[in-house]
């Protein structure tokens, strides 16, 4: 069902660009978000030809910039045959149509452009609908634009009708199809909360990874899960979950979660549509706050990642900041922090030059020690190569073979993974920490 000409408001490829970045005395901003600012917009494949910077102490209320500035940006546009404007700071509805009108080009804002970065990079079917939907809440604030073909009629016997119907129509039309989307991610939700419930009914470990956009999130999965999701030195180069079954050396088996990466002043209505992506950062055991360490302007960064957690129900959640890139800092090794009660806090490593990996396991094997249980086991001479496998996965306290060749092990490993070698041929549960009796004398 397609309601409007959607491309009529897309970014397009290469398109000549200027960034008007807007200096507000209020704004909490990043001291780099004009930098950050102009690298969204090459994230759309725009072709930059100037950024100004305007300082504001208020908002106009009609075109947001004074009329000084809205002369300057018009002159621009004709020097440099710019097709779109795009401002840094959230436009209202009539402050974008009056802009436009002032000065004959294109606006888009910047909850405009990060939605059409999302829908760029979406690739999943459910990422694709998260991305509509954000798009059509934001865009049903804006739906007059689309109607500029009847804005000189004026109202009156026989002249008051068509105007009012078409509007009135589309906008019957754009709630239809919001309510449609939402059907359809309400479903996707539903299948995402029986796999989960299933992990969590086999007491499967959830490790999630969050972080601000190109902390090397997706990076360091890949290293982790021997994936290949893609990674990429841009923003958003992944906004699809991404979930992976991996062995933890020193732990066992667990499930791990890449999640889209945020950035500061996330548009509200795509944190509401990737909710349920985000539900898995909600329901995990460990969370992982990937940080590029190497970033002078990281402390307000991982600021920006704590609101959205809490936003979303995370923020107190276990969680182990990980400091990513500290190979691009002189003389910074890798390391562990902890804080006074000797939880593991900070885990500094590089996951794209593979050092420091094994710290971040033995953080993981500590955070997730709670979901491990001890037990005693036989093995029968058919079934001795699991032992080999416990070696590798969990942790053998002592071990003796009996008379008949048997192994006699005393483990201590994943509840999830005791049930899974239980149901090997040869394999026999003696003891089990919950159960304190023996079974076998």
């Amino acid at each position: 069902m397609e309601i409007f000409d959607r491309q009529q408001d897309a970014v397009g490829q290469g398109e000549k660009t200027l960034l008007v970045y807007v200096d507000l005395p209020n704004n909490r901003n990043l001291q780099n978000s004009e930098s950050e600012f102009e690298i969204l917009a090459k994230s759309s494949g725009l072709e930059i030809k100037k950024v100004i910077q305007i300082q504001r102490k208020t908002i106009d209320p009609q075109y947001f910039i004074g009329s000084g500035k809205i002369e300057e940006v018009a002159d621009i546009i004709e020097d440099l045959d710019i097709e779109l404007v795009i401002f840094s700071s959230d436009l209202s509805p009539s402050q974008e149509r009056n802009l436009e009108r002032k000065i004959k080009c294109r606006i888009i804002d910047r909850t405009r452009l990060i939605l059409d970065i999302f829908a760029l990079r979406a690739r999943s079917f459910e990422g694709k609908l998260q991305v509509e939907l954000a798009q059509l809440k934001h865009l049903s604030t804006r739906l007059v634009r689309g109607w500029t073909h009847l804005e000189r009629q004026k109202g009156g016997i026989g002249l008051r009708g068509p105007g009012e119907t078409q509007l009135e129509t589309d906008r019957r039309l754009l709630g239809q199809r919001i309510k449609y989307l939402n059907n359809r991610l309400s479903k996707v939700s539903k299948q995402r909360d029986l796999s989960r419930k299933s992990r969590t009914k086999k007491e499967l470990p959830m490790v999630a990874l969050a972080g601000y956009t190109n902390a090397g999130k997706s990076t360091l999965f890949n290293v982790m899960t021997g994936s290949d999701v893609y990674a990429n030195d841009q923003l958003f180069a992944t906004l699809d979950a991404t979930i992976r079954r991996v062995i933890v050396p020193g732990f066992g088996e667990a499930v791990f979660a890449d999640t889209v990466g945020f950035i500061q002043d996330l548009p509200h209505d795509l944190v509401e549509a990737f909710k349920s992506t985000l539900q898995e950062t909600i329901e995990s055991n460990v969370l992982l706050h990937v940080v590029d360490c190497a970033d002078e302007n990281y402390l307000e960064k991982i600021y920006q990642v704590d609101e959205i957690l809490s936003e979303i129900g995370a923020k107190d959640m276990k969680t182990i900041l990980v400091m990513n890139k500290i190979d691009l800092i002189e003389g910074l090794k890798p390391h562990i922090d902890r804080d006074h009660d000797g939880e593991i806090t900070k885990v500094w490593l590089s996951s794209e030059k593979n050092l420091g990996m094994n710290l971040l396991y033995q953080a993981l094997s500590e955070c997730l020690s709670g979901m491990m249980t001890q037990a005693k086991i036989q093995l029968d001479v058919a079934s001795a190569y699991v032992r080999s496998e416990i070696h590798n996965i969990g942790y053998i306290h002592s071990e003796k073979m009996d008379e008949f060749g048997q192994w006699i092990l005393e483990i201590n490993v994943t509840k999830h993974y005791l049930n899974k070698i239980l149901n090997k041929q040869g394999v026999k549960l003696l003891w089990q920490q919950k159960t304190p009796q023996m079974i076998l004398n």
